[in-house]
């Protein structure tokens, strides 16, 4: 180690990266990429130097040779499985030395996407090694591949996507699966409000855009230099094949229009999503609806999501099964689901593609006022339409399987919010969008509940000065959750041991998700419910095999 390195190790005080620690970390971040095959052999001095440069270093961990810390290899050999320990080490120095303007979780992100994108692959050299990929060992390892450089590159922070919590219903559907989502880093009140006064944004529009790819990011914006995109084509047209960064299921993917426009579910949209599953049978793909309120929280900008996971929404029980004499190798079954799902299954793709979208444009002005479905009504003399589809493909034993599952938007006095949408009783668990993931029986719930599920805990453990606390105050946390804390009171007491308190908590939510997604179901699943749906199945000339 050189004299001058030596001087400032020593100035380092307890708790604070010193220069030599983040030149260390600086080497094995190098050494991670060339590990990874982030970089090529030969651009390994060209990654350190780039990373020296943000620093201001002007040689790096080791220069002098007669130093015992000098070899590499030995750093190479302690790498740990994933970048973050280098790139937290190299932030935190970054933080002491006054090269962010704050120690926040944003501005923290800011640097880290912008020091991993130092040590990355232009987006055409990935694009071609995808490719290459696919030709030598087909889809599926071109697929593995391009995930597994999206986690190395951390544009997947999986030390994040850890710290979600899970666990699994048995519902009368199936299992049902619930997450608590804590991979999306959360803003200060302060950045919160700073971005409010911020213009709205011009360059990229959106979070989908493709001008995200290398994108410094800002405030109210995320920094994507180590986001890479897979050129594709569907329909004819060009769209773009990346992950997302939060992946909520296995290789959750995200399909997106090359341009920014907006979503419109269309015959054509059925067409690209089965097209899809043609060149990657590995993955379903799916949209969510069109409209708000039932839609998804984008729809500015046309995109899918899919990816390698098998929902409950897959494994649920047919329920009823139809033909149709225009349609003979396509077999429409209702699923026995909380919402309400058409299913096609059939070879042969052009034929089940024009039995869906027969279904989907008699459902968009299909009304049946005895179960409150409204296909549209006139707001300020137009004609507003209220029914529309989420529709989802994948294959299941080389056939082609596509769910149309019914969905409408409408409101009233009792349900401003949507009346098929979560109910308001429902909101303190949650009151957002059911979205095409929520729609398959994945519930994605909001990271608050994380700790306002663990007090519920403590109250049923008998933490009675919490409880009085929530009582005494509307602005407490737990305040919004007494009507539903008081009746597990009163059904099972105050003094459960923490472990029944949670398990009890995990049993008690799963059961309100549940719920939730009968309240976003079109036609119930009671028998008045059943035989409507069955009803305008039957209208559209499927006839029951089953009965």
């Amino acid at each position: 180690m050189s004299e001058k390195l030596k001087q400032h190790a020593q100035q380092g005080s307890a708790g604070e990266v010193t220069k030599v620690e983040a030149l260390r970390a600086i080497e094995r971040l190098t050494a991670f990429a060339l590990r990874e095959k982030l970089l090529e052999e030969a651009d390994g001095d060209f990654g350190r130097n780039r990373l020296l440069e943000q620093f201001g270093f002007d040689e790096p961990y080791g220069a002098d040779p007669n130093s015992a810390e000098a070899s590499l290899d030995a750093l190479a050999e302690t790498l740990p499985e994933g970048p973050q320990p280098m790139l937290d080490t190299l932030i935190d120095y970054a933080a002491q030395t006054g090269m962010i303007p704050e120690n926040t979780d944003t501005q923290r992100d800011l640097l880290d996407a912008k020091l991993m994108g130092l040590l990355l692959a232009r987006p055409s050299e990935v694009t071609r090694d995808f490719l290459q990929a696919e030709q030598e060992g087909g889809i599926t390892a071109a697929t593995d591949r391009f995930y597994k450089w999206c986690i190395d590159s951390n544009y997947i922070r999986m030390d994040r996507v850890a710290k979600n919590m899970y666990w699994t219903h048995d519902s009368e559907f199936g299992t049902i699966e619930i997450t608590i989502n804590l991979s999306k880093p959360e803003k200060t009140s302060e950045e919160i409000a700073q971005a409010k006064l911020l213009p709205p944004p011009v360059y990229p529009k959106c979070q989908l855009c493709r001008e995200n790819v290398g994108y410094a990011g800002r405030i109210n914006h995320p920094a994507r230099q180590n986001l890479r995109v897979i050129p594709l084509e569907l329909n004819d047209e060009p769209w773009l094949f990346q992950y997302s960064p939060y992946v909520y299921y296995n290789e959750h993917c995200i399909v997106l229009h090359r341009d920014h426009v907006p979503m419109k579910l269309t015959k054509d949209t059925l067409r690209r999503l089965l097209q899809f599953t043609d060149r990657f049978p590995h993955y379903f793909l799916g949209s969510n609806a069109d409209l708000p309120i039932v839609g998804g929280s984008i729809l500015t900008h046309d995109h899918f999501q899919g990816g390698k996971h098998t929902f409950p929404i897959e494994k649920a029980p047919t329920e009823a099964v139809f033909a149709h004499a225009q349609y003979p190798s396509v077999k429409l079954s209702v699923v026995r689901w909380p919402m309400s799902v058409i299913r096609l299954t059939g070879d042969d793709q052009a034929e089940l593609l024009e039995a869906a979208d027969e279904i989907y444009e008699t459902w968009k002005t299909y009304s049946d006022e005895s179960v409150n479905v409204r296909a549209s009504s006139e707001k300020d003399g137009e004609n507003v339409r209220h029914n529309t589809v989420t529709p989802i493909v994948r294959r299941r034993e080389g056939a082609y399987e596509l769910d149309l599952v019914l969905r409408n938007n409408r409101t009233d006095a009792a349900h401003p919010e949507g009346i098929f949408h979560p109910h308001r009783e429902m909101h303190h668990i949650k009151k957002e969008n059911i979205g095409l993931i929520e729609v398959m029986g994945l519930a994605i719930l909001p990271g608050r509940l994380k700790d306002e599920l663990e007090q519920i805990g403590r109250v049923l453990s008998g933490d009675s000065a919490l409880l009085a606390a929530a009582e005494s105050d509307a602005s407490h946390v737990l305040a919004q959750h007494l009507p539903w804390v008081r009746e597990l009171i009163a059904a099972h007491g105050s003094q459960l041991t923490p472990e029944a308190a949670t398990a009890l908590i995990e049993l008690e939510v799963g059961a309100k998700f549940t719920e939730i997604l009968g309240h976003a179901g079109v036609y119930k699943t009671d028998a008045t419910g059943r035989e409507a749906f069955f009803r305008y199945v039957s209208s559209l000339g499927w006839s029951r095999q089953d009965a």
